[in-house]
């Protein structure tokens, strides 16, 4: 079985079309693999995904390298995923299941100048978004995870950083604030955690403001 590093925290109807498009995910995954697999739910929304078959292993590593995978038990130096839980002046803390959570200091973001709060702002870091970190102590945010970040920030397309949506949700909901040309994409981040990336003539800001109002998110715009 593999614990997916993304969480599905909303409630009701929202939760079976996560669920559902979950599964396509997955099949999609592995669907050229001789391997059987069933899609569970934790107690604390991180999903499961239960495996059998000739291509197990191939699956789980798929899997792992799609969503990342949370484990028990962290070594000192290695990566793993966790999804942000909370902030405050002192740093990030992220929820990476089984009961835990891993603190990462303010001087171990590597993001730059700014208060924590202010740099979660910067990049567009909405609550729940999978990040990748070093276990150790302290623990600090992976490389692989500053290179992607600072890349949001970079460039001439900027980003409006959504949670609690869907891939499909946010498009549509960008299609129906009549924006569906002022953009590029939309990528997914995470589970229910979207990046849309616009145009390059497009003012993050501006069409955040427009589409908030379809859109029961937590928005963060990433202005380059």
């Amino acid at each position: 079985m593999v614990v997916l590093g993304t969480k599905v925290y909303v409630a009701g109807d929202a939760r079976d079309r996560t669920l559902d498009g979950l599964r396509s995910m997955v099949g999609n995954e592995l669907g050229d693999l001789d391997v059987a697999y069933d899609i569970g739910l934790r107690d604390d929304d991180f999903p499961t995904v239960t495996l059998d078959g000739p291509d197990e292993t191939v699956a789980k590593n798929l899997l792992r390298e799609e969503f990342g995978e949370l484990v028990a038990d962290h070594e000192d130096g290695e990566t793993y995923v966790g999804t942000l839980d909370s902030w405050d002046e002192d740093g990030f803390v992220l929820d990476v299941g089984f009961g835990q959570t891993v603190r990462i200091p303010a001087d171990e973001l590597g993001l730059g100048q700014g208060t924590p709060s202010q740099i979660r702002k910067r990049f567009g870091l909405v609550q729940h978004l999978p990040l990748r970190f070093v276990a150790g102590d302290p623990a600090s945010l992976a490389e692989v995870e500053q290179d992607r970040l600072y890349e949001w920030s970079r460039g001439n397309n900027g980003r409006i950083n959504a949670n609690s949506v869907t891939r499909s949700e946010a498009r549509a909901t960008v299609n129906r604030a009549g924006h569906a040309q002022d953009i590029v994409t939309v990528e997914r981040i995470g589970l229910l955690e979207q990046s849309i990336i616009c145009n390059p003539d497009t003012d993050p800001p501006g069409l955040l403001a427009d589409i908030g109002q379809y859109m029961p998110s937590e928005l963060l715009a990433i202005v380059p």
